[in-house]
């Protein structure tokens, strides 16, 4: 069995290890269409995290209880208000003001996104260190979860467009942003250490779902709206490899 320390430690590892992205990302030597690859490489990584939270909620939710099909009527309201309220809350914050968001506050928004999703990972992993030990908990947290945490620095970033030397002037706002992304992973390793319950998890897979669903929005219109062709066979390209990097690294 881990202990709360041990488990807390671990968590920390597991949300901090975020920051091994910033020497990708801060780059001096990306060029304008490696940055439009890196941004679409970090859309097909939101799109994997949306999947691979849905999978979790799923195996809630598809309980097979109408002859092998049907779920939960309370589960599926849970997950269906949660989702919408992660939703509606960022597109409330997002459109308080006429103009559009900044950069600053696009990435403050994706990075409330990852945080709910990796809070959920903090609850799982909570949960899980106490039936498989110190030894389990260490493999998960180094072969799987540390790989994953790396590549969510990768959508935070993405709203400072150009070269890495033109991010390091925001570094401040980016670091601050991944720690918002990160830290929830080790509160939620704390919560799930003493409690968790399927209704819990929902909660916060709604949410996390409802949350990056919004801010892949943005993110997509802004790739997609590319007029030059070579260029979205590249956006094209990166959210394939987003997508696939994510798949990868969660099966280790």
């Amino acid at each position: 069995m881990v202990s709360l320390t041990e488990t807390i430690l671990l968590s920390a590892v597991m949300g901090l290890s975020i920051y091994f992205s910033l020497p990708i990302v801060l780059s001096k030597n990306l060029g304008q269409t490696r940055d439009k690859l890196l941004n679409a490489v970090a859309i097909g990584i939101l799109l994997f995290l949306i999947a691979d939270v849905f999978v979790d909620s799923a195996a809630l939710l598809y309980n097979g209880s109408l002859y092998g099909y049907g779920s939960s009527p309370l589960y599926d309201f849970v997950f269906s208000l949660s989702l919408a309220a992660g939703f509606a809350i960022l597109l409330v914050a997002g459109h308080r003001g006429k103009l559009s968001l900044t950069p600053s506050q696009l990435a403050m928004i994706i990075a409330v996104g990852i945080g709910f999703q990796n809070l959920t990972e903090g609850l799982l992993f909570g949960s899980l260190g106490v039936t498989i030990g110190l030894t389990g908990a260490t493999l998960v947290v180094l072969v799987g979860f540390i790989l994953q945490n790396t590549t969510e620095g990768f959508p935070i970033a993405t709203p400072f467009a150009g070269p890495g030397g033109e991010r390091s002037k925001h570094m401040g706002v980016i670091a601050a942003a991944l720690m918002v992304g990160g830290l929830p992973t080790i509160l939620g390793g704390a919560i799930g250490f003493y409690y968790n319950t399927a209704v819990f998890d929902l909660i916060f897979d709604g949410l996390a779902i409802g949350t990056m669903l919004y801010v892949i929005l943005p993110m997509l219109r802004s790739l997609l709206g590319e007029p030059d062709p070579s260029k979205l066979r590249i956006a094209y390209a990166g959210i394939f490899l987003g997508f696939l990097v994510g798949f990868i690294v969660n099966l280790l």
